[in-house]
């Protein structure tokens, strides 16, 4: 596919990804598969300081994908970095996440695409919903834990932030202030600018190959610090002013 002139793209699909090597060819496939005549996209890999050969894999599918971008990071920073650095670079109003290691389906990213376009502008995020979830009964606790906390503590009315199926408005996210962590507390941020949330339910799938690079740390333990942080926020926004300028 031909490079997307700058000002016709509609979509950028952010991947962040370390140490995938096997799985960036076929992911690939799969995102063009799904959206390939649907809308005018990019992709954007952001590879997070990955040791083996990943890099490499992505030159190579850059040869003949056009729509395909590579930025790397000189050493990892972590998902919600990742995730950031692929934002700022996007060219689409519309942006959608998913997970390089094969578990999120890309053919579900139409659905969450087409439920922020309906949305007429109030609705800010589509946030994928896992079911069947095909990790092990360890990481299903640990979700199932952090998930039961942060509901009731932000009243999020959301069942399951983990999934890295997603698609939101660019402008949005980047008005957001930032810190790690930031992607699994998108539904509260959105809703606390005014925004409705639409859910789509993805079916969850076994990783391709590897193993995770993103852990135990990096996703519950050092969460309770961002989530005493997001309801802060929360409980200290205030409604914006109407206001009218006389000439």
């Amino acid at each position: 596919m031909p490079a997307p002139d700058e000002t016709a793209v509609e979509v950028s699909i952010v991947v962040p990804v370390r140490n995938e090597q096997d799985n960036v060819a076929p992911l690939i496939a799969e995102i063009t598969a799904a959206l390939d005549g649907r809308c005018a996209y990019e992709i954007i890999y952001v590879n997070d300081g990955s040791t083996d050969a990943t890099p490499q894999r992505l030159s190579e599918q850059m040869q003949h994908r056009g729509n395909l971008r590579r930025i790397d990071h000189a050493q990892s920073s972590g998902q919600s970095a990742a995730v950031r650095t692929g934002v700022r670079a996007a060219r689409g109003a519309i942006v959608a996440t998913l997970d390089g290691d094969g578990q999120n389906n890309p053919a579900f990213l139409p659905d969450l695409i087409a439920a922020i376009q309906a949305g007429n502008g109030r609705v800010g995020l589509a946030a994928g919903q896992r079911v069947g979830r095909k990790d092990t009964g360890f990481k299903k606790m640990q979700s199932k834990i952090a998930n039961g906390v942060r509901k009731a503590i932000l009243s999020d009315g959301t069942r399951d932030t983990g999934c890295g199926l997603k698609a939101f408005r660019r402008d949005v996210f980047l008005s957001m202030p930032y810190f790690d962590g930031l992607h699994r507390f998108l539904p509260a941020l959105m809703r606390r600018e005014g925004f409705d949330i639409a859910y789509v339910d993805v079916i969850d799938r076994p990783r391709h190959s590897g193993v995770s690079n993103y852990g135990f740390f990096d996703r519950l333990w050092i969460g309770i610090m961002d989530l005493a942080g997001v309801w802060w926020l929360i409980r200290r926004k205030r409604t914006t002013p109407v206001a009218t300028e006389f000439k």
